[in-house]
Order: structure tokens, then sequence, then C-alpha cells
């Protein structure tokens, strides 16, 4: 590949222009042929190793669809790149498609799947394991039950077990979780303290050793036929008695004392005719209940339609003021051979030159009610951040600071991109400024401006940090505890997935998720189809 040279340019400028355009082509060339099907040979084998990990792992866990899923989609980029120049297209199509599939269409899909189920605190295990969990909740002292001396310990195979001695009667036990063994008399030696100081046979845990171990002592049960023995930190062991029986056949749990069964409600959870409920529950899939939440339960019901409300106005005054302000300020500094230009225009573009987030966090304390500079400066004793009138306007006034100059900038632009012959005719058609900038100046701005206030809209719908580094949602509203008087529909989305009821509510969260994107959507396609003339289309 060589470059055109025009036959009367200089020599120089000849090998300079030469050298130029053979740089692109000499790095295509490293590239091509062996060294290329080399390099080649090398990323798809990292690929491959990198798949085959992927795979174990899954098949270790039982997830085989999606080893089949990756197995195809691996020998798929095999094929593809290892053919004839055919595929060409397709080499280029990969990267970006696998990386949509996995940064956006997995993250939705999982998303969707949650919003059909309970996952929440209290519901996060398998049925198996939550029934598991309800047997270890249930155990209760019985009356008559022993106390042990206890000793965490390893047998000859390294496997944990507990060296126990009755206080009763000063006999040695073993604990495993098969069940408890006597041993020999005299092979259990106590100290002064009455605490276990040697074990034939076996090697008692200590120091470091001993504190790793203690997560598996939590959960380290001995049967002893219908008790068990069960540590109460490391060295005491005291032996329980289920106050619960479950029954695997009729798939219920029933309370000694008083007979209550506690039966499968469907959606998770063991749960008498009296409405209470066993703890731990399960994941399970309980189909549209948490949409019929969001319409049924007035705890969610009302602060959803309040924050929605909220949300809609704050998105609106978000846009429309920082728009007027950008475009205010774009036409009063469309002017040329005005001194200082480029310098008032530096300067207006500051606030969105500063990452959000500090900004946020520095207007935060800026209006704080004791201490905040505005308060002080300017002899107020306003409520900035803690009445939620005066939060709301301290959220869009904020706002307001850190859009208009996006506007600004895209104002100006868009302003210089309008033919001064336009301009000139009208006003030699008589045409005032204000008619100018009515009939003329706006509506052509509103061709470039239309689509990106429609996405600006969008994006303050679900401005999360504006919210949660300003006023944290707050302050707190009257009508609950979830929603404060500031949220947004992401806020509120945010509070019920960590904060609200027991403490996370991801099933919940995900189905508002869900409903806010179609809300934004909806409104963005209504928006688009309305404005299609100014975007000229026709």
């Amino acid at each position: 590949m060589s470059a055109t040279v025009a036959p009367g340019e200089p020599p120089a400028r000849r090998s300079a222009s030469t050298v130029a355009w053979s740089l692109p082509a000499r790095a295509i060339a490293t590239f091509s042929g062996t060294p290329g099907l080399v390099l080649k040979l090398v990323l798809l084998g990292l690929l491959n190793a990198l798949s085959l990990w992927a795979a174990t792992i899954l098949a270790r866990d039982g997830h085989w669809v999606a080893v089949g899923v990756l197995a195809a989609v691996t020998l798929a980029v095999d094929a593809i790149y290892l053919s004839s120049r055919r595929a060409v297209p397709l080499k280029f199509l990969i990267p970006g498609t696998l990386f949509l599939v996995a940064f956006q269409l997995v993250p939705i899909a999982y998303n969707v799947n949650i919003a059909f189920t309970n996952w929440s605190t209290g519901h996060q295990l398998t049925k198996v394991e939550a029934i598991d969990g309800i047997k270890r909740n249930s155990l209760a002292p019985p009356e008559d039950g022993r106390t042990y001396t206890m000793a965490a310990a390893r047998d000859a195979d390294g496997e944990l077990v507990l060296v126990l001695v009755d206080e009763a009667t000063g006999d040695p036990f073993v604990g495993t979780r098969d069940g408890l063994r006597p041993l020999p008399e005299g092979s259990v030696a106590l100290d002064e303290m009455g605490l276990v100081q040697r074990a034939e046979g076996y090697r008692l845990l200590r120091g470091q050793e001993l504190v790793a171990a203690d997560p598996a002592l939590q959960s380290y049960v001995v049967p002893t036929g219908d008790a068990a023995i069960r540590p109460e930190g490391l060295e005491l062991a005291v032996e329980l008695a289920p106050t619960l029986v479950y029954d695997a056949e009729a798939d219920t749990f029933t309370r000694k004392e008083n007979g209550v069964v506690f039966r499968d409600n469907g959606r998770g959870s063991f749960v008498a005719a009296s409405g209470e409920e066993l703890e731990p529950g399960w994941r399970t899939n309980v189909g549209a209940h948490n949409f019929r939440r969001v319409a049924a339960d007035p705890l969610i019901r009302a602060p959803f339609v309040r924050v929605f409300i909220w949300t809609i106005a704050f998105a609106t005054l978000t846009v429309l003021l920082s728009f007027a302000l950008g475009l205010f300020l774009a036409i009063a500094l469309d002017r040329k051979g005005m001194r200082f230009l480029r310098t008032y225009r530096s300067l207006l573009v500051i606030p969105y030159a500063v990452p959000a987030f500090l900004s946020l966090l520095v207007w935060q304390g800026l209006l704080n009610d004791d201490f905040g500079v505005v308060n002080r400066v300017l002899h107020l004793d306003v409520p900035w951040l803690f009445d939620a009138n005066w939060a709301k306007a301290s959220i869009v006034l904020v706002s307001l600071w850190l859009t208009f100059p996006y506007f600004f900038l895209i104002s100006l632009g868009a302003l210089q991109s309008i033919p001064a012959e336009l301009v000139e005719a009208a006003r030699v058609d008589g045409a005032g400024p204000l008619q100018v900038f009515r009939k003329i100046t706006l509506p052509l701005l509103l061709i470039a401006v239309a689509p990106l206030l429609i996405a600006s809209f969008a994006f303050n719908f679900n401005n999360f940090g504006n919210i949660y580094f300003l006023t944290g949602g707050g302050p707190a509203s009257n009508d609950q505890d979830v929603a404060g008087a500031t949220d947004i529909l992401i806020s509120y989305t945010y509070k019920l997935a960590f904060e609200a009821g027991k403490g996370q509510d991801f099933g919940l969260a995900s189905a508002i998720s869900i409903a806010i994107f179609f809300i934004v959507g909806t409104i963005s396609v209504v928006s688009f189809w309305r404005t299609r003339a100014l975007e000229n289309v026709r």
C-alpha cells in the first residue's frame, strides 16, 4: 500500500506524506499473516481456558443449562474467528453483542425474575435449608436438660468434634454430627478453672485456630435422640430439645406445647391459622404478588402515588428551569465582540465540570440549618433540608445549578447553527426581538434540543444521586416510615430493597423498578411521538 502524491509536490513533503500514510499500512501488515494468526490463537486459547474454568464451576453447582449456553457460545466464537472472510461482519459484531447481553439483557432478565419471587430478608434460603433452620431455631432447653463443659477439637481424621464433660456427673463424652459417644474415664483432664485441658486421642483447638472454627461451631449440633447438644460460646454446650416437630409427609410443623400446626402458605413460609409465621422462610415464585402489593397494600400504595407525583414534578421543574436558564445565558453570550466572552462561558461550565456527587455533598453543608454558609451569610433562618417544602425547593435549586451548564452548551451550539439570514429577514419585515425569538429562534432551536429535553427528563426521573446525597429522601414523612418527603421513585425503590420492613425486600423493589421502566418508557415514547414535527420528520 503506497500513498498517492501529487506530481508537483516537493520531495520533502512527498517523503513525509509517504511515511504518514504508510504507518497504518505497516500496523495492519504487522498483525496480518502468521503473526496475526498466532495472536488470534493465543486470544482464543485464553477465552477457551476462561470458559472451561467457568464451566467447571457451573457444573459443580449443578447449573447445566448455563454450562450448555456457555459451551455453545464458546464454540460459536471459535468457529467465527477461525472461519474464512465470509464471517468478517460477525467478527466485528460479536464483541459488542456479548457485552450487550452480559451487561444489559442478563441484568434485565435477572431483575424481572426477582420481581416474581419473594426474595427478601427471611426468604433467602432454599426450602430444605429453611426447614433445617426452623428445626435449629426451635431448639430450647428442657426442664431436665444437661449442661456440658466443652472444648472444640480435631479427631484423628481432622474432623471437628466437641469434647464434653457433664457438669452434673463429670462423665466425659465426644460429640459429633452423628451423635454423642462416651469416653473412657480419666481420658479428659480439666484445669483448676474447670475447663478442658487435655483429651486423649484428640487435639484441642487453641488461639487463631479456635477463632477460625467459631462459624462452624455456631451451627454445630450433636443429635441425642429427641434432643440435641449445641455449643453456647467456646467453652459451654447445652442440651436442647425441639419445640416444633416436622412431618415430612404432610409438610407441616407442629408445636409440641399446644399442637398448633404451621403449613406451607405457598409464598415461602410456614404459617399457622392465626397468621403466626415461622422463620426463616425460603425463596419461591409468588407470581404477580409483588405487583398486587403495590396496588393493594395501603402502606405501599399511598407513598407510591405521592412519590410518583413528586417525581414527575421534580423531573419537569429541573428540565424546564435548567433549559430556560441555559437558553437565557446562551442568548446573552451569543454576541461577537463582547469583552471576556470566553471567560464568561468558561465560568458557566464550572458546575458541569465538577463531579456531581461532590457538588451535592458541598451543597448539603452549605444549606445546613445551624452552620451552613447560606443561612449565615444571608442572615436567614431557613430549614433548607429539614422542612418538607424547603427540602423540595433545595433539591430543585441544586439540580438547576448542576444541570443548566449542559443546556447552556447545547443551546449555544444550536443558536449558532440558526442561519442569520432568517433573523435578518424577520427584522426587515418589522418583527421585534420577542417575535423573532418566538417565531424563528425557539422553533428552530427545539428541532435540535427537543430530543435532549426528553432524554434529560428521563435521566432526572431516575436521578438517584441528587436525592440520596443531598437529603437522603428526607425529611421523614408523616404517613409511613419508608418514603421521605423528597424521595423519588428510584430512591423509594432503594429504601424498599434495603431499609423497609424486615430490612430487605428485593422482590418488591424489582417489581417497582419494572413499573418505573414502563412509566419512563411510556412518557418518552409519547414525547417523541408528539415532537415529530420538531424533529423535522415531516
